[in-house]
């Protein structure tokens, strides 16, 4: 009972008013549980070399922790330096640079890697939006953390390879910026023909576009819901009935109606004229 009065008090005392605040500490503390597990996976393959990891954990890595982060939001160790022999590297056979941020590999071009960002982004956000969209067959509520949890894991599988599969900014360039003020330098930047900007520029171009498909594709072509299938037009339901009524002085109404008869040669009984002489003025 005291350990629940103190909580209720503690939650009085602490708890944000802000939404904006709120929600962008949720956001902090889901994208760091997503960097931590994703980065020590791949901090872990590196420095045991292969031998308590790999291709594949990294990848379920991966997918795991964005289940994770969706669900939140709704260090540099020794070993490190004890596997690079102390030197901090961003190529070469000993590098370390990876287990933060993506590079291209070898082989792949800028334009090649910017495509291949741009494609992985536009399925994912084209697998999102299926997973969420309730005309669609859209996941159970609930289950759509573990649908892309999933989702990064296939994409990392399959599309990984060639630049380790970003497809997020933000899993991309604040360990890139930590890498740099930890020690590896500006070489963190330069490093494959500056492929540093590519993580970054290249998901949003893909998101963008995943979005413009799914709704080109899809969204726009569901059949309308059954309560506007027979509903008027739009500009026809919002001025229907919209119309005021207007309280007219008595003394404006008897001027339109004396222009009209005189224009009309109407002639007017004389028990009229006595009822407007005699009519209140307003």
């Amino acid at each position: 009972m005291i350990y629940a009065r103190f909580l209720a008090k503690a939650q009085g005392c602490l708890r944000l008013r802000s939404l904006l605040v709120r929600q962008c500490l949720a956001e902090l503390l889901g994208v760091f549980v997503l960097i931590m597990i994703t980065i020590s996976a791949s901090a872990q393959t590196v420095t045991s070399e292969g031998k308590k990891g790999g291709y594949i954990s990294s990848a379920l890595a991966s997918g795991v922790s964005v289940m994770v982060a969706i669900h939140i939001s709704g260090g540099v160790s020794d070993a490190i330096h004890h596997y690079s022999n102390g030197t901090l590297t961003v190529t070469g056979p000993r590098e370390t640079a990876s287990i933060f941020a993506t590079y291209p590999a070898p082989y792949l071009s800028l334009r090649n890697g910017f495509l291949d960002q741009v494609l992985g982004t536009g399925i994912l956000v084209v697998s999102i939006l299926a997973l969420i969209d309730s005309r669609n067959k859209s996941m159970a509520k609930g289950m759509e953390p573990l649908g892309v949890g999933l989702l990064v894991l296939s994409l990392s599988l399959a599309m990984g390879a060639n630049c380790s599969c970003a497809i997020n900014p933000a899993r991309d360039l604040g360990p890139r910026l930590f890498t740099y003020v930890a020690g590896w330098g500006p070489q963190v930047f330069s490093a494959g023909n500056y492929w540093w900007w590519v993580p970054i520029v290249a998901p949003m171009v893909g998101s963008a576009t995943g979005t413009a498909v799914y709704q080109l594709c899809v969204a726009f072509h569901h059949p309308p819901d059954e309560d506007d299938a027979f509903s008027l037009p739009a500009t026809e339901k919002d001025h229907r009935g919209t119309e005021k009524d207007i309280d007219i002085p008595i003394f404006a109404v008897n001027k339109y109606v004396d222009t009209w008869m005189e224009g009309n040669s109407v002639v007017v009984p004389a028990t009229e004229h006595v009822k407007r002489e005699t009519a209140p003025s307003p």
